[in-house]
């Protein structure tokens, strides 16, 4: 089961939900720039331990040029998202703010068929329809 891909997101869409019920809590007393500060360290310091505890460390120099631009590209994107999303959330309810942060699945189908070169069926299509609706639904209504 671990190395299934499902597993995997469905267990980043539990720990996405805990990150905005924790997040809401988190950012009531403090500025929502300086949360997400907090919040990155933390996961420096986890993701730094992990990498060290189970030897999968890489020489930088053997990383090509492409991945590192890649790499840093969505760790900018990353961190605009992050600081959008917490200064949502200082802002309003985290049972609305986290369905229009969702709306990314829909924009990822899009631009991974822009982009990506990816093809996305009816039925594919159809979800991502219903993914917009429901998340515009919970947000707005």
């Amino acid at each position: 089961m671990s190395q299934s891909w499902q597993f995997w997101a469905l267990l980043s869409a539990a720990f996405a939900a805990l990150t905005a019920v924790f997040a809401k809590v988190g950012v009531a007393q403090v500025n929502s720039d300086f949360a997400t500060l907090i919040r990155t360290v933390v996961i420096l310091l986890v993701i730094a331990g992990i990498v060290a505890a189970t030897g999968q460390w890489q020489k930088p120099s053997e990383i090509p040029g492409r991945t590192w631009l890649f790499l840093a590209l969505s760790g900018l994107a990353t961190g605009a998202s992050w600081l959008a999303y917490f200064r949502a959330l200082k802002l309003g309810d985290a049972a609305r703010v986290a369905p229009i942060d969702k709306l990314s699945i829909v924009m990822v189908a899009i631009f991974g068929v822009l982009f990506l070169g990816e093809r996305l069926n009816l039925m594919n299509w159809l979800g991502v329809v219903f993914i917009a609706a429901g998340a515009l639904l919970l947000a707005v209504f």
